[in-house]
């Protein structure tokens, strides 16, 4: 797999696990700059392995991950934070008792410095999402599901990065929610941030993303593009995810 200017993310051969056991195995694939891809897979597949990999959280094994041109086997979590790679985690973890705005805000630390910067991304993030900026003042964890999904996608996107992580998104949401967060990973995908989504439903990776991997047992067992995927395509899929 070439690591090119063309990609923002280029995972070769990686390997790594917990204790002395290796959950995921051989892992290659890439992101393309300006691309959305999804990670599909099952419970205990090893997808969000794959994500604490990339984010500094595992130690790798073997492999090379490269984010944005730069090597990051090895740094550290708070030094890929800074512009390299951000996550959205699974179940979303806002700071508690903190506000819309200040939740924001901190997922900006980094650009603190930079007041205009930072006021650049708060005003794309409420763009992206009005009903944000009509809560702003309100405690974060007081408001709906879908609502913390786009406060936590906002703090994400305060920290200006090359990557963008989203680990189950869907995880817990009512469907006007899960609605709602198709619209908002389409719109991050026409301004052509590049995105990894961890998912297992089959139909928002579909409709988001412009090319799929599917993990299975800590391996990846298929690949294709989104817009090539008919009706057996998604039955083999669907199958591997159980």
């Amino acid at each position: 797999m070439s690591n090119t200017i063309d990609n923002t993310l280029v995972v070769e051969g990686l390997s790594g696990g917990y204790d002395r056991f290796d959950v995921i195995h051989d892992i290659a694939f890439r992101v393309g700059r300006g691309e959305a891809v999804a990670l599909l897979g099952p419970n205990g597949a090893g997808k969000s392995t794959v994500l604490r990999a990339i984010t500094g959280l595992l130690k790798h094994r073997r492999g090379t991950v490269t984010i944005d041109g730069t090597n990051v086997v090895g740094m550290g979590p708070h030094q890929i934070s800074r512009g390299l790679a951000a996550m959205v985690p699974e179940g979303r973890r806002l700071f508690v008792g903190q506000s819309v705005e200040d939740n924001l805000r901190l997922g900006g630390m980094r650009l603190r410095k930079d007041r205009a910067r930072t006021d650049q991304l708060l005003q794309s993030v409420y763009d992206l999402f009005p009903v944000v900026e009509r809560y702003k003042a309100r405690e974060a964890t007081a408001l709906s599901g879908g609502e913390q999904q786009m406060v936590a996608i906002g703090r994400m996107m305060m920290s200006d990065p090359s990557l963008m992580l989203l680990d189950e998104p869907s995880l817990g949401l009512a469907p006007l929610a899960i609605a709602d967060l198709i619209t908002a990973l389409q719109q991050l995908r026409e301004r052509k941030s590049s995105i990894l989504l961890v998912e297992q439903r089959v139909d928002i990776a579909l409709e988001v993303c412009d090319r799929i991997y599917v993990l299975s047992e800590g391996r990846i067992v298929d690949e294709g593009r989104a817009s090539d995927i008919g009706t057996e395509g998604r039955a083999l899929i669907d199958a591997y995810l159980g």
